[in-house]
């Protein structure tokens, strides 16, 4: 078998003397869209920005591609191929969209997606009809369509994408959920993390359910679907 384009073992991070998470292990393989589900507070976020590097005081081993990237700061680890689209957007304001698609942009790479921006506004024709648009004067579905492709300019091969689905109109998380199941036709790999179980069933293959910082549940999300306990004790479904 292929090793998995990520695998994290026993991950633990803190927020000052706080311990966060605990023994966090997950794979993602090759092509293939995982989701990483849980409560508010549970640790989904926090494990994201552990696997980028940006939390000062981690432990565990990260695997990317077969690299141990562990102790890697995070512009390297994002050179290597990893994108990263954060919960909270962080669009740049004063830039147009082909501004801010430009501050991302990465050369191509061997076995991963190649993306412009023509490619891009077919998969968002919203953005299409806006290139010179500033950050700032977009809808909050807009800017998220704006982080995910900043981040696809880089041409990843696997992104780790924070709550798409939060906070948007329900047709932006249509177009979220469409987006997803190209970025896999396309082969990349996906972390996703999701609260919204009706999303996650729609584009995942397997899933993990975090509590407390605690994996809880790893298995598909057909099994995920059929286990009211779990569904009930972690997700409130």
């Amino acid at each position: 078998m292929n090793a998995p384009m990520l695998k994290v073992e026993r991950l633990n991070a803190y927020y000052g003397r706080a311990h966060i998470l605990f023994d966090v292990s997950l794979e993602v393989g090759r092509g293939e869209v995982v989701a990483l589900m849980g409560r508010n507070g549970a640790g989904k976020s926090t494990t994201m920005k552990s696997i980028m590097g940006l939390l000062p005081r981690r432990e565990g081993t990260v695997h990317f591609n077969s690299a141990d990237i562990s102790a890697l700061p995070p512009h390297r680890i994002a050179r290597m191929g990893l994108g990263y689209v954060p919960e909270n957007r962080r669009v740049f304001a004063g830039l147009t969209v082909m501004e801010n698609l430009d501050t991302g942009r990465q050369p191509s790479r061997a076995g991963a997606p190649s993306w412009t921006p023509e490619k891009l506004f077919k998969l968002f024709p919203n953005l299409g009809e806006m290139p010179k648009r500033r950050g700032d004067q977009m809808s909050g579905g807009e800017q998220q369509m704006l982080t995910v492709s900043r981040t696809l300019m880089g041409n990843p091969y696997l992104v780790l994408l924070d709550e798409p689905s939060e906070g948007v109109a329900p047709v932006v998380v249509e177009q979220m959920a469409n987006m997803i199941l190209e970025l896999k036709r396309e082969g990349l790999s996906i972390l996703l993390s999701e609260q919204n179980v009706h999303f996650a069933e729609l584009v995942s293959d397997r899933a993990y359910v975090l509590e407390k910082g605690q994996i809880r549940f790893s298995g598909t999300m057909r099994e995920l679907a059929q286990d009211d306990v779990v569904r009930r004790a972690h997700l409130g479904v």
